[in-house]
């Protein structure tokens, strides 16, 4: 597959596949290697011909199932040294690292790859830009604050996977005890509903053609709830982007390439369920 699609994304596990005219990236593997197999065979992609796996950072929902998939076949895994080292200590099977540095841009295949920090309460956590085909797609999830850097590494992007994890009345509300709420409310948590509206408009540009809303909390927050603020906060504005928000269970609508077109797939109503713009 030439195009972009979230594969997972939540607290349960998260990955996205980036695909290329010549290279077939992963963006973290927090899903079993069967339901990220299954999941992959869904946009006709064969787990084994992946030519890279990117992680963001160290946490179970980003790596759970790299150890096998390493295992499996062997396929590179990038990440910073901080990362690389945490992931060893954990790790049953030691994936075949190459070591980036954060804030360096490098190339892989057809693709400049661009690591950025973020704020999060992982050791060395990253966010994504991917540049090529005169394209540009912003992967960014996993965060606390929407710092200056990260606005200024997201802008001008084509595509945007960005994180729109709880609405805060819900947080307050929640039965989950009182140092997780303080967790994903600081500023080294996870952004809310009106913090992603906020960068995803700072950021929006004419060009923008697709905003993914990711890592929603199953208990904090729900897709119709995270979709409205998005959309009318965009709306107020005279933003208009396509808006999808991405299921923990299932894959995403997915974007296909076509020199430099994206075309969404025509899925059945029930998997588009997420995309409330066209079911709602």
């Amino acid at each position: 597959m030439i195009g972009f699609c979230p594969l997972a994304s939540g607290s349960k596990g998260n990955s996205i596949y980036l695909g290329t005219g010549q290279t077939r990236l992963l963006v973290d593997a927090g899903i079993s290697l069967k339901d990220l197999t299954e999941r992959l065979l869904k946009i006709g992609v064969e787990v084994q011909s992946l030519d890279a796996i990117l992680i963001t950072h160290e946490h179970i929902d980003h790596i759970r199932g790299l150890s096998a998939l390493c295992r499996k076949w062997n396929i590179p895994v990038f990440a910073n040294r901080e990362t690389a080292k945490a992931i060893a200590a954990v790790s049953t099977f030691m994936p075949k690292f190459k070591i980036f540095s954060t804030g360096e841009s490098f190339q892989f295949g057809d693709v400049k790859v661009h690591p950025f920090s973020i704020q999060h309460d992982a050791i060395e956590p990253v966010a994504f830009t991917f540049e090529f085909n005169q394209l540009k797609v912003g992967v960014c999830a996993d965060l606390g604050f929407a710092t200056t850097l990260v606005t200024h590494q997201l802008q001008n992007c084509d595509y945007l996977y960005v994180e729109a994890n709880h609405q805060p009345s819900m947080v307050h509300a929640s039965s989950r005890p009182m140092v997780y709420k303080q967790r994903v409310l600081s500023r080294q948590g996870h952004l809310s509903n009106e913090e992603s509206a906020k960068l995803i408009s700072d950021v929006h540009h004419e060009k923008l053609k697709h905003v993914y809303l990711a890592h929603l909390s199953s208990e904090c927050n729900t897709p119709e709830i995270a979709y409205k603020i998005i959309t009318e906060t965009l709306e107020r504005q005279n933003k208009v982007v396509k808006v999808s928000v991405c299921p923990q269970s299932e894959i995403s609508v997915p974007t296909y390439f076509s020199d430099g077109v994206a075309i969404l797939k025509e899925l059945s109503c029930h998997q588009r369920q997420t995309e409330l713009d066209t079911c709602g």
